[in-house]
C-alpha cells in the first residue's frame, strides 16, 4: 500500500453521469489510483467492460491489484483512444491533472512543498524530465511556456533567472531550487498561493504535453462514443476547462452554412448536459477538490462525416 493516499474527486457524480448501460463498454482514460474505475466496475453487469489508460507506472501497479476480468489496462496516454473502433464505447471518463500521490511523493518532482528531483513526468519510463528541459531550453521558450501554461505575469523574469543560474554552472535540478528561484523573481504575492504554483503547473503541462493530448483525446472520444454514450471530463484549472468547454460547445452548436442559409443546419455531434462542481461538504473533506469542474455531454446519433460536411450526406 502506498504511503500517499488519494481521494477521488466527484466520485459518485462522475460515475452516475457516465454509466447509462451496465452491459456497455466504458473507458476510464485516466486510471490514476482507480477510484472511479472501482465504482464503475461495481455498476457494470457481468458482460460489461472497462478499458483503463494511464501513463504512470505507479498507477499501473495499482491497477494490477484489481482482480476483475472485465478490466483491461493500457500503458498509454488517453490520446490512444483514437486507435479504438468508431462507436464502440458507451462512455468515456477523463479525470485530468495529477493525483495526490504524485503531488505528495517528493521523488516525482511535482511539488514545491518538499525537495526532490525536478522530474514532473507522468510516465517516468520515457521522455525528458523538467530538469532536462530547463537545462537546454532557451530563455524565450521558457518564458512562453510559463506565461501561456501558467498564466504567470512574471514569466520573463523567471526565465531570465533560470537561464542565468544555468550559465553560472548551476542548472536547476531540484524542486526547492526551482521554487526558491521563482520566489525571488515573482515580485508580488497572491493570497494563499505559493509564488511557484503557476510555474510548476506550466512546466508540468509542457513536459507532459497535457493540453495537446487533451485536445486529441476529446476528438477521439467523439469518434469512439456510440449514440447516447457519455463524455465526462473533470478538470482542475482554467486552461483545461476552457478547452473542454469550448470543445463541447463547438460540437453541440448547430452550424448554418452561410452559402446556403435555407439549408438544414449540420447535425450536432454532442448534446451538452451541464457542469457539476464539488459540494461544500466534499471541499471541506478534501480541499484539493475545490477547483474541480465536471462537464458532461452525450453523443448524438449524427454521423461524424455528415456533421463535418455541413449536413450534406
Amino acid at each position: 500500500m502506498s504511503a500517499w493516499s488519494h481521494t477521488t474527486v466527484l466520485l459518485n457524480e462522475a460515475v452516475d453521469a457516465l454509466v447509462t448501460d451496465p452491459r456497455g463498454q466504458y473507458v476510464d482514460a485516466t486510471f490514476g489510483r482507480g477510484g472511479h474505475a472501482r465504482l464503475i466496475l461495481q455498476r457494470l453487469a457481468p458482460e460489461g467492460r472497462l478499458i483503463a489508460f494511464d501513463k504512470d507506472p505507479e498507477a499501473l501497479a495499482e491497477a494490477a491489484r484489481i482482480q476483475d476480468a472485465r478490466l483491461a489496462v493500457r500503458h498509454q496516454g488517453f490520446a490512444a483512444l483514437a486507435e479504438w473502433p468508431p462507436r464502440s464505447v458507451a462512455g468515456v471518463l477523463m479525470d485530468l491533472g495529477i493525483s495526490s500521490p504524485q503531488i505528495d511523493n517528493p521523488a516525482r518532482g511535482f511539488s514545491f512543498r518538499a525537495d526532490g528531483p525536478l522530474d514532473m513526468r507522468m510516465d517516468t519510463t520515457r521522455g525528458q524530465s523538467a530538469a532536462d528541459w530547463l537545462a537546454h531550453a532557451d530563455e524565450r521558450q521558457i518564458a512562453q511556456v510559463i506565461r501561456d501554461y501558467g498564466e504567470e505575469r512574471f514569466a520573463v523574469a523567471i526565465a531570465k533567472a533560470i537561464v542565468a543560474r544555468r550559465q553560472a554552472g548551476r542548472p536547476v535540478a531540484s524542486t526547492l531550487e526551482l521554487a526558491e528561484l521563482v520566489a525571488g523573481a515573482v515580485k508580488t504575492r497572491e493570497p494563499g498561493q505559493n509564488p511557484a504554483t503557476r510555474t510548476f503547473q506550466a512546466v508540468r503541462i509542457f513536459v507532459n504535453a497535457e493540453l495537446e493530448e487533451l485536445e486529441q483525446a476529446l476528438e477521439a472520444a467523439v469518434q469512439v462514443l456510440q449514440p447516447g454514450g457519455r463524455l465526462v471530463v473533470i478538470s482542475f484549472h482554467s486552461l483545461e476547462d476552457r478547452i473542454v468547454k469550448q470543445f463541447i460547445a463547438r460540437h453541440a452548436r448547430q452550424a448554418v452554412d452561410r452559402r446556403a442559409p435555407f439549408a438544414e443546419p449540420a447535425p450536432t455531434l454532442l448534446r451538452a448536459l451541464g457542469r457539476v462542481r464539488p459540494s461544500a461538504a466534499e471541499v471541506a473533506a478534501n480541499p484539493r477538490a475545490r477547483s474541480a469542474i465536471m462537464r458532461v455531454a452525450e453523443r448524438t446519433p449524427a454521423s461524424l462525416v455528415v456533421a463535418r460536411q455541413g449536413g450534406r450526406a
